[in-house]
């Protein structure tokens, strides 16, 4: 008679199981607070101090322009 109590148990456990967890998940994503856009990744840093980023990707850009020309003329003349 002690055989058939545990063999109901099991699947009375996993059912109560397998209702609870998404339960405390759908109370955890209730009660959390939703992070708003409005709010920046770390600390601000001032436009004075930052570089220039038009100007750094204009060099790059123009580097690449000239790389590019000599790498076509170095062609043309082979």
């Amino acid at each position: 008679r002690g055989a058939p109590i545990p063999k109901m148990l099991a699947p009375c456990l996993l059912r109560r199981v397998v209702l609870t967890v998404p339960l405390v998940f759908v109370v955890a994503l209730l009660l959390a607070e939703p992070v708003r856009s409005d709010q920046e990744a770390g600390t601000a840093i001032p436009a004075e101090s930052r570089p220039c980023v038009d100007c750094h990707a204009f060099e790059f850009m123009q580097r690449a322009l000239q790389d590019l020309k000599k790498t076509a003329y170095n062609l043309d003349t082979r």
